[in-house]
């Protein structure tokens, strides 16, 4: 599972900085549409959640090592 996550954040931070270089794209035009500002906001949201879970991770592998290991 932890590679599997650690590969889901990996493309999720492609897919984020894909999605930011069409804001910067976008920016280009006269008058870009206001709704591609909002592109990024998913990814960075998921990178957010995942980013968390593998920070967790550890802690939370080394609480349940002892835990088992006490009972």
């Amino acid at each position: 599972m932890n590679k599997w996550t650690r590969q889901i954040h990996r493309w999720l931070s492609i897919t984020f900085t894909v999605t930011v270089m069409v804001c910067f794209a976008a920016l280009a035009q006269e008058e870009p549409a206001a709704w591609v500002f909002y592109l990024p906001l998913p990814p960075l949201f998921f990178l957010l959640v995942s980013g968390l879970y593998l920070f967790a991770l550890p802690y939370t592998t080394k609480w349940r090592t002892r835990r088992r290991t006490a009972s």
